[in-house]
């Protein structure tokens, strides 16, 4: 399980880094980080535990 997170905060981190050295215009890339945040943090709380 912990794998699973680290690899999942991994491909989040080389998403953000690619989508600031794309050549998008800087509307472009707020778009993009927040949807690359939210679909980090939604695969990521696949692994959280719900009571």
């Amino acid at each position: 399980m912990f794998i699973s997170v680290l690899i999942t905060f991994f491909i989040v981190v080389l998403v953000l880094y690619f989508i600031s050295v794309a050549p998008l215009d800087i509307r472009g890339k707020q778009i993009a980080r927040v949807a690359a945040i939210v679909i980090g943090v939604a695969s990521a709380l696949r692994f959280v535990p719900m009571f």
